[in-house]
Formats: structure tokens, sequence, C-alpha cells
């Protein structure tokens, strides 16, 4: 490539709009040789900006590709408190939205997109590409801050401990310029740049540490081409959660390579042409080979997240340890739990039944003696309820979304839910101000008792003259394909998770596809990963006649596979900030 060309490269500074309105600060660098190739998107380190990853738009010698870089929330030329973001999640939630822009504006497909990470904004791209499965074609994370060396015992436990006694609060960062690079003209900079944020919010170095674990633990979900850039003398992070990393990773192709002598600032280093050089190496050769993406859509009959489900429904030894521990977890739900009014009706109804997620969705502790509303707010607070109760706030959100691409180009809105529970997301979705009702409402639910509560929030709801809840198998696709209105609209919330087996979800889906005309939306649930699978496979029932709730997690390449193969395009998606569960939108092609 002819590095004259970098001469007439000029950069443009703009802005785009996150999610939540938040206009965001990026520096955009125009093809300047060839036909356009490409588009890297350069994602900074904590503490810095898009300015400290400039240099490599000329070092990586891709004249052929447009360069991207932003400022991060909280950092850089971006709004908010320096080194603050609503939460980590709310910053892979702003990469989503930056890809997007990118694609919008400047018309570049995701799929012709690779990124090129530093540090903690590795571990946002890898958060990022764990949670919402984009097919861009590839990314290179150099010493990903996987785990974080704090250095003081116990400092994890500490601030979060702080945390919940005084609310969120800022640290400053002991990282001094020198051990970052032995490049003298990079410390120097670092040390005058008044842009850099020193401080870090402690809501935002705890959401690190969390997500980091769980793209670690769960990294064979990831089959994005990844290329891994370690130093080997980091004094910022423990290299050893960047090695699992690797090792875990699902991508067909991968690359790992450790830099002796290296600090934290790999791409920044003295002797960084040797890292630069493997980065455009691997960047080159992912575009001279199609993009790709492995078939998951039998993941269920042989995969990683298969294994994990065959080993959690085998039973365990009675008298073995863990399954000690376990008999005595179910005894304690049985006896002391029922003071708790959300136990207690998950173990009479299933704690995957339509009446526990109205109770989850209500949020209000409930039970029996202060020590039931006790246990009752533990039970809400756990993990996997926080989720359902974003979903159903993200469910809303995509409903009226659907709605207004709907009336923008004139057609009808008719709703159909395949499996509503009582429903309550659903006519929920139409209450605020200024949401236009749609043109019908047909919920449907394989339980009688569902049927009869969500009849009754309906008619709460004062929407008899639209909505009408009837029973309705949400497997059987001839039933589906023959609703009518034929639904322009159509939800499936909660249900795939609960059903381990792809065949089933095909047929649905099927049905679906056959039900929903072209130009009509999907809405659907994933649930990627979760925390306390072991919990709930050991010791909470299901709906089904009370059988152990074993649940298989599907990844969200594999759920927008089978999506895509019933003749649907996603468009949107959310996800909460724990990645537990996921709400999109796809039309129908």
């Amino acid at each position: 490539m002819d590095r004259d060309a970098f001469t007439q490269r000029t950069v443009e500074e703009r802005t785009f709009r996150a999610s939540d309105e938040t206009e965001l600060f990026y520096r955009h660098w125009p093809v300047v040789a060839g036909r356009p190739r490409g588009a890297v998107v350069l994602l900074h380190r904590g503490h810095e900006h898009s300015g400290r990853m400039a240099f490599l738009v000329e070092e990586l010698g891709l004249a052929d590709f447009a360069f991207f870089a932003w400022d991060a929330r909280g950092h850089g030329r971006s709004p908010g408190a320096r080194g603050d973001s609503p939460s980590f999640g709310t910053t892979v939630r702003d990469l989503h939205s930056f890809v997007e822009h990118i694609r919008a504006m400047h018309g570049h497909a995701t799929r012709d997109i690779v990124l090129v990470a530093q540090s903690v904004g590795a571990v946002v791209a890898a958060a990022w590409v764990h949670d919402y499965a984009p097919r861009i074609r590839g990314m290179v994370l150099a010493s990903p801050a996987f785990r974080v060396k704090l250095y003081v015992p116990f400092a994890r436990a500490g601030l979060g401990l702080m945390r919940a006694m005084r609310g969120n609060f800022f640290v400053n960062s002991y990282v001094k310029a020198k051990f970052l690079t032995h490049d003298e003209a990079r410390i120097a900079s670092y040390d005058t740049d008044p842009l850099i944020a020193r401080a870090i919010s402690v809501n935002v170095l705890l959401g690190l540490y969390e997500a980091a674990e769980r793209v670690v633990n769960d990294a064979a979900a990831i089959v994005t081409p990844t290329q891994v850039l370690i130093s080997g003398s980091d004094w910022v992070v423990d290299p050893r959660p960047q090695h699992e990393f690797f090792e875990r990773l699902g991508a067909a192709v991968k690359e790992k390579h450790v830099f002796a002598g290296f600090y934290h600032d790999t791409l920044g280093e003295r002797d960084r042409h040797l890292a630069i050089a493997k980065a455009r190496a691997f960047i080159l050769a992912r575009f001279d080979e199609p993009a790709t993406q492995p078939d998951l859509r039998d993941a269920d009959r042989e995969s990683f997240s298969r294994e994990a489900f065959d080993a959690l429904s085998r039973p365990l030894a009675p008298l073995s340890p863990t399954g000690l521990y376990w008999g005595a977890t179910r005894l304690l739900m049985r006896t002391a739990g029922r003071l708790s009014r959300g136990v207690r009706l998950g173990l009479t109804t299933g704690f995957d039944s339509g009446s526990t997620l109205d109770y989850v969705y209500e949020n209000r502790p409930q039970g029996t003696t202060p020590l039931g509303r006790f246990i009752d707010r533990i039970y809400l607070e756990s993990p996997g309820w926080r989720a359902i109760r974003a979903r159903k706030s993200h469910l809303e959100e995509l409903i009226v979304n659907a709605i207004a691409r709907l009336r923008a180009v004139w057609l009808p809105v008719h709703v159909m839910d395949i499996a509503a529970g009582h429903g309550r997301y659903v006519l929920e979705a139409f209450e605020p101000p200024g949401v236009p009702r749609p043109d019908s409402i047909l919920l449907r639910d394989y339980s009688a008792l569902n049927v009869e509560r969500g009849t009754a929030l309906i008619r709460d709801k004062g929407l008899e003259g639209i909505a009408r809840f009837v029973k309705g198998d949400a497997f059987d696709a001839e039933s589906l394909a023959a609703t009518t209105p034929r639904p322009t609209l159509a939800i499936v919330s909660g249900l795939y998770e609960l059903f381990p087996d792809n065949a089933l979800v095909r047929r649905s889906l099927a049905g679906l596809a056959a039900a929903i005309p072209p130009g009509g939306y999907l809405v659907y649930t994933c649930q990627p990963w979760h925390p306390q699978l072991e919990l709930i496979a050991r010791a909470l029932t299901s709906h089904r006649n009370g059988v152990p709730w074993v649940m298989r997690c599907r990844t969200q390449a594999e759920m927008d596979q089978l999506v895509a193969a019933a003749g649907f395009r996603k468009v949107e998606q959310r996800t909460d900030d724990q990645g537990i569960a996921t709400v999109s939108l796809a039309v129908r092609r």
C-alpha cells in the first residue's frame, strides 16, 4: 500500500445518537485509495479517548479502509461525568448504536466491519459480540481488561460494600504512564493530555468485572473471528483470563500472540510495529475470505450449550456432597421459603409459569411475617428476575417501535402473542400517553388459567373492543398460519427459552412466517446466558408437571439464525445490563 496516500487522509469530527438520545463524539477517516474495502472501528482504553487511537489509522496501512473511533460515554469529548456511565451495559449498547450509525450513515455493511479494541474497549467489544451476535468480519482484542489488577487485598469486595452503603462514587487510577508503555513520546502525551479521565466510577469498574467474567466464562458462545494480542509484562491487567478466554473461544478462526516485555498499551508500545503487523495481517486475511458464520441451527444436538444442559439434567447422587447441598436447598425452599409469596407461588404453579412472571413484573415483596417479606425481596432481586423486568420494558419498547414502523408505511396493526401468559407486557405497552392503539390484539396461551387471568386483565384495561384471549398451542404451525386477521406484529416472549430442542422452535417459526405478511414484524426473546442455571435446575420446578426446570441457553447467534431461516431479518435488539435476556425485532422478508 502506498504510504504517501496517508498524506491525503483527513479526519471528520461528528456525533451519533445513542439509544437514550445522548449525542456521542466520534472521528471518521474516509477511504483515500481505491474502492472502499471495509471499515475499522477503533475502541480506546479506559480513561482515554479516540484521539489516542488515531495513530493506528496510519500505522495499520489500510488506505482502502475507512476508520472510525469514538469517545466512549464519559470520556474525551463525549458527555457525561468523567469516567462514568449509567452502567457498563449502557456502554455496550452505545457500541451497538455506533455500529448501526456507521452502517446507516456511512454505508458500511455490518459484515464489512472489523473492531480493533484495547483494554476496557476490548471488553466492551467482546461483550457486544457475545450479547448482540453482530455478523462483523472480525475483531482484534489487545490486552483485554478481563481482570484489572487492584493490588489491594479484597479491594473488589470492599468497593462493592462501600457502593451498597453510599451509592456510586469515583476512584482514581493508580496507573502511571510509564507502566503503560516504553514509548517516551506516548508517556509524555499521556501525562499532558487534558482529555485523560483518571477517575472511574465504581459502577463502571464493578460492571467491567462482572461483564468480563461473564464473557470469559461463556466465550464458547462467540463465533466471530478473533485475534487476541497479549502483553507479556502487563502491570495493569492479569493475563490469565486472556488465555482462558482464547481457549474457550468458539470461533473457528482465532489467533493469539504474546509479546514479551510489552506493557499494557500493546498497540502503543515502543515496538508496537510487531503487534500492528499481526493485526494488519489478520484484518486483511478476513477480507480475503468470504464473510461466513458457522451454522448453529442444530446446536441443540451438539454444542457446548447442549453439553451443559445434559450435565444439569443428570440426577445427582443423593448422598454426594453436591446432592446433599441441593437437597438441603430444596428442603429450605419448601419450608422457610413458603413464607415468601413469590416462592410459594412458584412451588404451586411453576417458577416459569405465567402467574410467576406476573408476580415478578409487579415487583412488590409480599409474604407471611417480616421474615417472609425479606425473603421475598431477596427472591425478587435475583439476577434472573431483574433481567425479566428489564425484558418487559424492552418488549414494550420494541412493540411500540414496530407499530411506528407499520404506521409509517400505512399497514394495519394486528398484534398476536402466541404464548402470552397473562398478557400484561403486551397490554401495558399501549398505556403510555401518545402510544396509538393497534387495530386488534389476539393473545394465545395453552393454559386455561392464563386465558382466564388474561381475559380479566383485558377487561381491567378497558380493551375488550380490540383485544381477545384464546387457548392455543404455540407450536401448532397450522393454527398459527390460519390466524385471522393476519398478524402484522407477532410476539413470542419467554417461550423458546423453556424448550431445549430446535425442532419445536422451527415449527413455531414456520407457522409465524406463514401468518405474517411481508413487511410485518416479529418480536422475539432469547436467553443467551444465565448465572444461576444450576440453582434453577437443582432447586426450582417447571409449570410442566412440577419437573425440574432445566434450561439450555441458546446463544444469540443461534436464535438469530433460526429466525433468519424462517424468513425474517433482525433490525433491532435490546439487552439487559447483565446480558441475560434479549429482545429482538425482525421484519418478514
